[in-house]
């Protein structure tokens, strides 16, 4: 599929509103996993539509972690972005082993301005190297500057994941060096997924030195985290397992 000048324009555009908006007032994302959600989070006055992986995937029949196929996953976000007409930015977990100009091109085919790309290791387990991660970051930040579309990176740190192998003493450590490198390599936000102690996310904040995704929990509310100078705040899978949650229910009552 080609993309023509107007596309670009348009694209861009979106781009660098949904920029802006990590720079502003903290950017709130309730994450949507299809058009019908998506269009909720818009005409609840929400600057921006972010997609999550695990909703997404789940909708589709598969575990999270790459084991939904690309195609079906760019698909459903495809229709996530053609129903509104805010930025969306698309959880693309880590890239589903993608060429990095190719992930690019596929992205805004689909009208996608934003993606988020995590630094798990889905093939092997554990995490990538963060200088080769770095490495592709920088190459995916080079391909959307090419396309003239300042495609916004959430580039993901997963060391405070359970299952992470980095020691619990060495997590932060890990996370600021790890985000220190793709800030560099060109990443607009950096997301440390997982950290619900603030005197952690306080530590990241100070020590990473750019625009840092947050997650609101019972310890870090949405005043908290403003307080802070988080950048932005998404919500993962947790509306969609709310939603089905609640269908569940009243389909037992009936």
């Amino acid at each position: 599929m080609t993309i023509n000048n107007n596309d670009i324009d348009r694209l861009a555009g979106l781009a660098e509103t949904l920029r802006r908006l990590h720079t502003g007032d903290m950017l709130v994302l309730p994450n949507a996993w299809d058009a019908a959600s998506a269009q909720v989070v818009e005409e609840a006055g929400f600057a921006a539509v972010a997609t999550a992986s695990a909703a997404v995937s789940a909708m589709l029949g598969y575990p999270d972690g790459e084991a939904a196929p690309w195609e079906e996953m760019f698909a459903a976000n495809r229709r996530i972005a053609k129903a509104v007409s805010v930025p969306v930015t698309m959880d693309a977990e880590a890239g589903y082993g993608i060429a990095p100009a190719d992930l690019v091109r596929r992205l805004l085919e689909i009208d996608v301005v934003g993606c988020n790309l995590e630094d798990s290791d889905h093939v092997v387990g554990g995490l990538k190297d963060a200088d080769e991660q770095a490495r592709w970051l920088a190459d995916v930040r080079s391909a959307a500057d090419a396309s003239g579309v300042p495609l916004v990176i959430n580039a993901r740190v997963d060391v405070f994941f359970p299952n992470s192998p980095v020691p619990d003493d060495e997590r932060v450590a890990e996370a600021i060096r790890r985000g220190r490198l793709y800030r560099d390599a060109g990443a607009d936000c950096i997301y440390p997924i997982g950290v619900g102690d603030p005197t952690v996310l306080a530590q990241l904040i100070a020590g990473i030195d750019s625009p840092i995704n947050g997650n609101s929990n019972p310890h870090l509310s949405l005043a908290t985290l403003r307080d802070m100078g988080v950048a932005r705040v998404s919500y993962g899978p947790r509306f969609y397992r709310a939603a089905l949650a609640d269908f569940g229910t009243a389909i037992r009552a009936l």
